[in-house]
């Protein structure tokens, strides 16, 4: 039997259509009075069954007519089982035990099939990937996918641009921040191109930067670079916003929007992202994703961490070692990105570096003059050595995006030439800009405090509840305490201040018509000889009355 099994293990098409088309074969030949024990043991021995299973077969084909065996009837997963799956996280008891409950009321308990049914029933009609997707949602189901690649292409052809934010805490003038760093690698060699890291979270500028980087070849950039055919991002708004579409568009390079919370479409750049935690933040001091000890709930200290120049030479110095010496997984051979980038024979596209050297400059968009003051921007002046004997010259501004310390000052033209720099003429300094944040600090700590006990006098806490019933205030307020309070906001209230009745209004003049107030009409009231009730002051029998039978004007 041993024997049988295991062969019935080497040819697994056997458990399928090899019995439908064995007992087929021993029916005809039954039917032609041919068939033979030799003809069943074949059967069996190829299709791993005891011979005694094989008549069987036949047994249950001459009186049946069945060459296959009897499909079980089972319970399937309807539309309103995976809506109660996706309400209860997929947890199947409790959608059963719902199940039950209903069926029990509508006095109908036979209808629902047991728990282990039901459970078979999850299991073959739901994949791995939707059930841990209504558990943990679109991304654990994701991790149940199949991906495939995209063919290989040459160097330049395409780069995948996007933002990280480090987990690693560093110094900045003192603060603890925790930076953030824009790059764009290219998919074909794995080379690093571009680069860009700011200490908060960036803006277009940052992507700008990067990319000026990516393009150009100089030192300390190349040899790495040029025009790429195309730039993958995935629908960030720094990426899409209008100056990173003007400065690609002006290269005529195409930007691809890929959907997004869909990594997997750009997974060179999500796989460099991984990459760098893994061998180099995770060692650096400040990291906030390392495990702790129980109990250890102190961040390190601001002294202990790197500071932010510090930890940008240790994130490029990474840079050069990937693009240098680590062979990454996707490039064959063992091939550093440097080689595989050296070992690629498609011509690279340079950008003259003139061209270059305003590539992140935003356009004010307006024509401007030179003073005796500057140049004004912002309302703010800004002066330059060049600017002297020009008082008086229209120019035109361009500078970069989220910074206001320089300004680039070109001739009015529309191509005009460029001119100069200009600095801003009364910059703070370092110890008034750290004066200035304390004080805003202070401010901001002030506030909260404030929308804190704000919040706290808001909101009604209530006592835990043991059974059904309506739960009670934790604080009773006495009702001297509530009109102390309500007369409290009056005194700050300025509509509740303006005392409308301070001011009695005027008289009307004598030419204006005035209402005749009557009393209401009752029963047995006096009437006039018309009928009409008699006027109350004294007016004329029948003068229209004002008011409607409820009373009001």
């Amino acid at each position: 039997m041993s024997d049988q099994i295991s062969a019935g293990e080497d040819m697994p098409w056997c458990r399928g259509s090899g019995r439908e088309d064995a007992v087929a074969r021993l029916v005809a030949l039954d039917s032609r009075g041919e068939l033979a024990t030799e003809h069943a043991r074949a059967v069996a021995q190829a299709v791993g069954v005891s011979l005694r299973t094989v008549w069987n077969w036949v047994a249950v084909a001459r009186g049946e007519g069945r060459l296959s065996a009897r499909t079980p009837s089972r319970v399937g997963v309807s539309a309103d089982v995976r809506a109660r799956l996706a309400v209860w996280g997929g947890n199947v008891a409790a959608v059963h035990r719902e199940l039950v409950a209903e069926a029990a009321a509508a006095g109908t308990p036979d209808s629902v099939p047991s728990l282990r049914t039901l459970q078979r029933a999850v299991r073959q009609d739901l994949s791995v990937g939707e059930g841990a997707g209504l558990k943990g949602g679109e991304a654990a189901r994701r991790r149940y996918d199949v991906y495939g690649k995209r063919p290989r292409t040459h160097r330049n052809a395409c780069w995948e641009g996007d933002h990280k934010r480090i987990p690693v805490r560093v110094d900045l003038e003192g603060s603890a921040v925790c930076p953030w760093v824009t790059w764009f690698i290219d998919v074909a060699s794995k080379v690093i191109v571009g680069v860009a890291v700011t200490p908060h979270q960036p803006a277009r500028d940052a992507v700008l930067a990067a990319l000026r980087t990516g393009i150009s070849r100089a030192d300390p950039y190349g040899p790495f670079g040029g025009l790429p055919g195309r730039v993958r991002v995935d629908r960030g708004k720094d990426f899409l916003s209008k100056a990173v579409s003007r400065a690609l568009g002006a290269f005529a390079v195409p930007v691809d929007d890929l959907p997004a919370y869909k990594p997997y479409r750009k997974g060179t750049v999500e796989a460099l992202n991984g990459a760098v935690e893994e061998m180099l933040l995770v060692s650096l001091p400040g990291y906030t994703h390392r495990a702790r000890p129980v109990e250890a709930y102190r961040p390190d200290p601001v002294e202990d961490l790197l500071s932010y120049p510090d930890f940008v030479k240790v994130l490029l110095d990474w840079v050069v070692w990937w693009n240098t010496e680590h062979q990454p997984a996707g490039l064959a051979d063992g091939l550093t990105p440097l080689a595989a980038w050296e070992a690629d024979a498609a011509p690279v596209e340079d950008v003259a570096e003139e061209r270059l050297a305003f590539f992140a400059l935003e356009d004010d968009g307006r024509v401007r003059k030179i003073t005796t003051n500057g140049i004004s921007w912002r309302r703010r002046a800004y002066i330059a050595a060049w600017m002297a004997g020009h008082v008086g010259m229209r120019v035109r501004l361009r500078y970069l995006p989220h910074y206001d310390g320089r300004i680039e000052v070109f001739s009015s033209e529309e191509w005009g030439r460029h001119l100069g720099s200009a600095y801003l003429a009364e910059a703070a300094t370092v110890e008034q800009r750290r004066a200035l944040s304390s004080v805003r600090e202070k401010k901001a700590r002030a506030l909260k405090a404030d929308l804190k006990a704000a919040e706290k006098l808001r909101k009604t806490r209530y006592t835990a509840t043991t059974t059904a019933a309506a739960p009670r205030p934790r604080r009773t307020v006495t009702s001297s305490q509530a009109e102390a309070e309500i007369a409290r906001s009056r005194g700050v209230d300025l509509a509740a201040r303006a005392l409308p009745d301070l001011i009695p209004p005027r008289e009307p003049p004598a030419s204006w018509a005035r209402p005749v107030v009557r009393p209401r009409r009752t029963a047995g009231g006096p009437q006039s000889d018309a009928g009409q009730p008699e006027p109350a002051d004294g007016g004329p029998p029948g003068a229209a009355d004002v008011r409607d039978d409820s009373g009001e004007c």
